[in-house]
């Protein structure tokens, strides 16, 4: 599973959910994967000339670092895999990260700074308008990820979930999601986790087209990311 902390009876239990869903909705599963590759896709090629214009922007900010920052997160099940994002902070920020720690701003189980001073120049202008995300397309065209879901955690996070948060973990993480479009980083890790919950009690293509686009708005207003 790629956690050690991930019980196998846990694993199990999901298994069995899975096994059991009514036809309606494997019926929407197969539809939302189609609007995923589909929407992945189309969002890459569109998005194509930006992607080129960041990917030039952080090498000439920073010519010995990459382009790309990939890191491991927990998807669907708790099986882990690497998630793409531009490089929106300097080289060694997970080395720096130990010495920020204590100057976490969001409560619960993540680590969030508005000043962090890890991030780059150019790292902040895409992170406020959420253009850092944009190789997680490829992430939903591979099937790591959804265009809609749960935020991916990172391991060290789910380490310290309740069996109660691990249940956000039923579902393949998305780039965004009701917590997204809800208040993001000005929420507590407990109400994201409520509103994760809620999303896939009550999911749909309905739901995740809606979804989607709140979240455009949600990136021209541009107030809750960093």
């Amino acid at each position: 599973m790629g956690i050690g902390e991930y019980s196998k009876d846990y694993a199990a239990l999901l298994g069995q959910a899975d096994a059991g869903r009514s036809a309606g909705e494997r019926v929407y599963l197969a539809l939302k994967r189609a609007m995923d590759v589909a929407g992945g896709l189309l969002g890459i090629l569109c998005a194509l000339p930006v992607l080129v214009l960041i990917g030039l922007l952080i090498k000439l900010e920073d010519p010995k670092g990459g382009v790309f920052f990939r890191q491991t997160r927990v998807g669907k099940n708790g099986r882990e895999f690497q998630m793409f994002k531009f490089r929106s902070m300097v080289s060694d920020a997970e080395k720096r990260l130990a010495d920020l720690i204590k100057q976490n701003e969001i409560e619960g189980h993540m680590f969030k700074m508005k000043n962090d001073p890890r991030i780059t120049r150019v790292g902040r202008v895409i992170r406020k308008m959420s253009l850092d995300e944009l190789p997680q397309l490829w992430n939903v065209v591979k099937g790591d990820m959804s265009l809609v879901g749960p935020r991916p955690p990172l391991p060290r996070e789910v380490k310290d979930y309740t069996v109660y948060h691990r249940q956000r973990l039923q579902v393949t993480p998305g780039c965004t999601g009701l917590w997204q479009v809800s208040g993001r980083n000005s929420l507590t890790f407990e109400q994201m986790v409520e509103l994760d919950l809620t999303y896939i009690r009550n999911r749909s293509l309905w739901l995740d087209l809606k979804l989607i686009l709140l979240t455009v708005r949600e990136v021209v207003a541009s107030k809750s990311a960093f």
